[in-house]
């Protein structure tokens, strides 16, 4: 494949990528504990194919409401989010980075949160960055559109 002129990329390359147009990493954004509903990923369940695992307590979910939801944050500057640092709101702890990284594309960095629901599109948040407060808003995603 190097041959044929394709340049070697690693995981690094490959997590900003999928960061920019905000897929979820299992494990972060997927996996136990976190629902289709809270990731964000409720279109992929099929209501009318009859049962499946976890349906009633999905079901449950819909019907009350989701007690977190995955979201995006842009943060100005070229210092990256990371994984697991605290999302607060009014500053008060308030959630947590799943995923991080500086946006080569967009210059500054992103981040993907699980937020209680409503922590809107536009809000104003900070990430604990080791004791600092880094500045942070709440964004659409994807981070970087389809071209």
């Amino acid at each position: 494949v190097v041959a044929a002129g394709v340049e070697p990329a690693g995981l690094g390359a490959r997590d900003t990528l999928r960061l920019e147009a905000a897929l979820p990493l299992h494990g972060h954004e997927l996996g136990p504990g976190i629902t289709s509903l809270q990731a964000g990923l409720g279109w992929v369940v099929s209501w009318d194919k009859g049962d499946f695992r976890g349906r009633d307590a999905l079901a449950a979910e819909k019907e009350r409401g989701v007690a977190r939801r995955l979201r995006g944050l842009s943060v100005p500057g070229r210092r990256p989010p990371r994984a697991e640092q605290v999302v607060l709101v009014d500053g008060e702890p308030a959630g947590v980075v799943t995923s991080g990284n500086f946006s080569p594309e967009l210059e500054h960095g992103i981040a993907l949160a699980f937020l209680p629901p409503e922590v809107e599109v536009g809000a104003e948040v900070a990430i604990d960055a080791r004791g600092t407060a880094l500045p942070a808003t709440v964004v659409k995603m994807p981070f970087v559109a389809k071209k």
